[in-house]
């Protein structure tokens, strides 16, 4: 049944998917299916028994820190670090397999705290700071090579784990003593089967595999963080489920396993290279999971007729199955002509006729879902009207640097014009960006920089001198040249935002002696994040006087927790976009903000990507005129100050 439904996804998206059916997207599709493979495998042998292990993902992150930590920090050769970071996976698995073998703890009980545990330890271990990065090339080339510049090298990794977990489950005797055990787990221990130790196993193998995994991630983007991982088990426990393991234990397969993965990743590439929202994929996904559970359910109730009811419910189970297939694929080819159709419609009469191919562009934000970047967009997509250009908007929801560089791949397989960032984390980014600029495409990073040689241009709305010293004379005209301020930034490894601050402890030691820095907090892009982290500030730091926000949630957020506080002594300034910070500066809790024309600097970021070549000084962007270029440079222009004379005249 799943294969029929690959088969019609493969169909489906080589007709609205450019490059889909190609040698390159297949081998695209495995690399993207590794490490999420990886813990899929683990995971089938562990739910045949009737368990579960929510840990993994965060077994991922804990052991991504470990071996940054064990390279960067301790100095250790790759390879031992390597060892020392299963070692880590093997401990990690003791700790899930001993409560629940011997003290018969529900596995959902113990790797629900080991979710938590081991992404703890992860993040103390790191300080939910430090990001490790600079491996040598040759540890890089596990996650970013490949063999005859086709076969990425992890599908080795893949193709090694499936044949080993095959064996397992399939050709040897512990594999049928995990089957007992996950159909009636009394009864296998009363025939005198070596129950805890096969229940051992598995969750010392889910853990190792799940520390392999991360090793190949950290090689994929080229950095080690504490969340790497977030996520996954979930992804990993539907594409099980899908493929037919019973979640109530006793029944499973690797093929079915393989083929549950593959329906996800095809899916989700499949509507990135259609250019359609990938949230589409977690909508069909969810569905198709949620009916296979359901059914799943149905078929192992006693029936009176077992060999006649399974096979009835089989049937069922595959019509409806592929009902929602169908459905899902109407929903997407609905959604391509309403696309083409909306397109067709806003273009002039004579558009329509046949004309010159026209500029595929992909821009990316941090984050999808920021009112900062939403209105970026809408002058990005001004821009491609008055250009004739198509525009492919797509990013994380979230602060997400893997899920950054999984949309440019796409990119690079659909054969973009030019690809646009605005870049979370230079370092995990710029090896992908300079695969991009290897394939002829130009790169344009714009908000946030990435390495010089990973990019063709940056478009800086203003320059991080210029946007710190304004953030730091404002904070001190409000403190009267003395006192405490905090700073709200974005997460702290964010490029831009660490940029500005460097500038703004410039300006600081410079010019302001008296005036103290006391903390420097997460908001993570979340306007709840900074509510709660101002709260915590005004309750240590009782002395501060300014909260100073520098990303675009992080005012808003800052400005209620202060006025909730009723601390009148209190005030805030940052960087933000007018709409959201109205209120606030009318009521006197927000004295200023200071920002660019965050739609002109996406206006202008399409006009760079489309029109811009290298060797020149001057760009003509249409109604924001002729732009100045330094060097590799596209400059927007100084930032500008809202405050509550002017903050009224604007509407974005």
């Amino acid at each position: 049944m799943l294969i029929g439904v690959l088969l019609l996804e493969t169909a489906l998206f080589s007709i609205t998917g450019t490059n889909f059916f190609t040698r390159d997207n297949l081998f695209e599709i495995v690399r993207l299916a590794v490490e999420l493979g990886l813990l899929s495998l683990a995971l089938t042998a562990v739910i045949v028994t009737g368990g579960i292990d929510l840990s993994v993902g965060s077994m991922m992150g804990l052991a991504a820190a470990v071996f940054g930590a064990a390279w960067h920090d301790a100095g250790l050769a790759i390879p031992v670090a390597i060892l020392l970071t299963l070692l880590a996976g093997l401990l990690a698995g003791l700790v899930n397999a001993i409560p629940i073998t011997l003290l018969r703890i529900p596995p959902l009980i113990v790797t629900l705290g080991t979710y938590s545990l081991f992404r703890g330890l992860a993040e103390g271990m790191t300080g939910g700071v430090v990001t490790y990065s600079s491996f040598p090339a040759a540890f890089l080339r596990i996650g970013q090579g490949y063999l005859w510049n086709v076969v990425p090298f992890q599908f080795f990794a893949l193709t090694a784990c499936a044949a080993g977990y095959w064996v397992l489950l399939h050709r040897s005797i512990a594999g049928r003593a995990l089957y007992a055990m996950g159909f009636n787990y009394e009864g296998a221990r009363y025939a005198g089967l070596p129950v805890r130790k096969r229940l051992a196993l598995v969750y010392v193998l889910s853990s190792m595999v799940a520390s392999a995994a991360a090793i190949i991630y950290v090689a994929h983007i080229g950095q080690a963080k504490a969340d790497a991982g977030t996520g996954y088990e979930l992804m990993a426990i539907t594409a099980v489920v899908m493929g037919g393991t019973s979640i109530f234990g006793g029944r499973g397969t690797i093929v079915g396993t393989l083929l549950g993965l593959f329906v996800i990743v095809v899916l989700q590439n499949g509507l990135r290279l259609s250019g359609l929202p990938t949230e589409l994929a977690g909508i069909t996904t969810g569905i198709l999971l949620v009916v296979t559970i359901s059914f799943d359910h149905f078929q192992t109730r006693p029936a009176t007729s077992q060999a006649q009811g399974s096979f009835n419910m089989k049937n069922s189970h595959i019509a409806i199955l592929s009902a929602v297939i169908l459905a899902a694929a109407l929903l997407i080819a609905g959604s391509n002509w309403m696309l083409v159709s909306t397109i067709r419609d806003r273009l002039p009469a004579a558009a329509t006729a046949p004309t010159a191919r026209k500029t595929v562009v992909g821009m990316m934000p941090k984050a999808k879902g920021d009112p900062y970047f939403l209105s970026c967009r809408q002058g990005a997509e001004e821009a491609a009207k008055e250009l004739n250009a198509e525009l492919i908007w797509d990013g994380p929801t979230d602060l997400d640097p893997a899920k950054q560089n999984e949309v440019v791949e796409g990119w690079i397989t659909r054969g973009v014009d030019a690809i646009a960032v605005s870049v979370e984390n230079r370092a995990a980014i710029s090896t992908v960006l300079r695969k991009a600029r290897g394939k002829g495409i130009k790169v344009v990073t714009w908000d946030s920089d990435a390495e010089p040689d990973a990019r063709d241009f940056f478009v800086n709305q203003a320059t991080p001198q210029g946007i710190g010293y304004a953030l730091m004379d404002r904070a001190a005209h409000i403190l009267g040249g003395q006192g405490d301020f905090a700073i709200i930034t974005a997460s702290l490894t964010a490029t831009n935002q660490n940029e500005w601050i460097k500038f703004i402890k410039q300006r600081l030691a410079e010019k302001y002696p008296a005036i103290h820095l006391v903390v420097i907090r997460p908001g993570e892009g979340d306007r709840e994040r900074a509510f709660s982290e101002t709260q915590t500030i005004l309750k240590v730091y009782p002395n501060v006087k300014v909260i100073m926000g520098i990303e675009t949630p992080a005012v808003p957020g800052a400005g209620e927790a202060v006025k909730q506080s009723g601390r009148k002594d209190v005030q805030v300034v940052g960087l933000s976009l007018p709409n959201i910070c109205k209120p606030y500066i009318h009521d006197g809790i927000v004295d200023s903000i200071v920002l660019w024309n965050t739609r002109n600097l996406g206006y202008l970021t399409l006009y760079a990507a489309v029109k811009l070549r290298p060797g020149v000084s001057s760009l003509q962007a249409g109604r924001l005129g002729n732009i100045e270029i330094r060097g590799d440079q596209v400059m927007l222009g100084a930032p500008f100050v809202f405050n509550k004379e002017n903050i009224d005249q604007f509407d974005f």
